[in-house]
């Protein structure tokens, strides 16, 4: 019981001291949780979405949190990056096969809310045949443009990151959980791709091999 009791005491003890070592600029180890928490905070934003069904989501809470995800941006009437990008995922999401909604999710998001209605969005989706567990999303202009610089689809030419017609054909993919995230071509080799999806999954297990 003494023992005990005196772990019990040290512990706020020791936290106004980790404290005080973070005020003076001392090194204080991040925790798994704490890195995970700031991650979120900053690239991984809980906005307000909707799918193609109509159907209200939170970008972190529903769509990423605890997933292994795939994320890209198209617009509906884009007539030469979005149309290659998206029948090539087209390709990467047979290669997965049922993986595709049970271990890993994929998620295409317009650059164009104010064009890009659930209708719109839900055609462009039929169009391409995409499968279950590949959602597309719209949103309200300001909400999806912090997710796009949030997680890094931006141009550091000022004037070509304003220009949709000029946007990055990238695929983001990670693991939310284990913290794992990197980006690949969108018009890469689907084997490739699917392979590099497949390392965020099985990270231990995968070697991927250059495109």
């Amino acid at each position: 019981m003494a023992t005990t009791a005196a772990v019990a005491a040290s512990v706020p003890h020791a936290a106004v001291a980790a404290a005080g070592e973070a005020a003076a600029g001392k090194f204080v180890p991040e925790t798994a949780a704490s890195a995970r928490s700031r991650i979120q905070q900053r690239h991984l934003p809980n906005i307000p979405l909707v799918t193609h069904e109509g159907k209200e989501v939170r970008f972190y809470d529903d769509l990423v949190k605890d997933k292994v995800v795939m994320l890209n941006f198209f617009y509906a009437l884009c007539g030469d990056v979005c149309p290659a990008v998206t029948a090539n995922l087209a390709e990467v999401q047979k290669l997965l096969g049922d993986q595709v909604g049970r271990d890993v999710f994929m998620y295409s998001f317009t650059l164009r809310p104010e064009a890009d209605d659930v209708l719109a969005i839900q055609n462009y989706r039929d169009n391409f045949g995409a499968g279950p567990g590949w959602t597309f999303l719209t949103g309200q202009p300001d909400d999806i443009e912090k997710l796009r610089r949030a997680i890094g689809f931006t141009n550091p030419n000022p004037v070509l990151d304003k220009d949709t017609t000029q946007h990055i054909g990238n695929v983001r993919y990670g693991n939310e959980p284990l913290m794992l995230w990197a980006a690949c071509p969108g018009m890469a080799k689907p084997s490739f791709i699917a392979e590099s999806v497949s390392w965020a999954l099985r990270p231990d297990t995968n070697r991927v091999q250059p495109p």
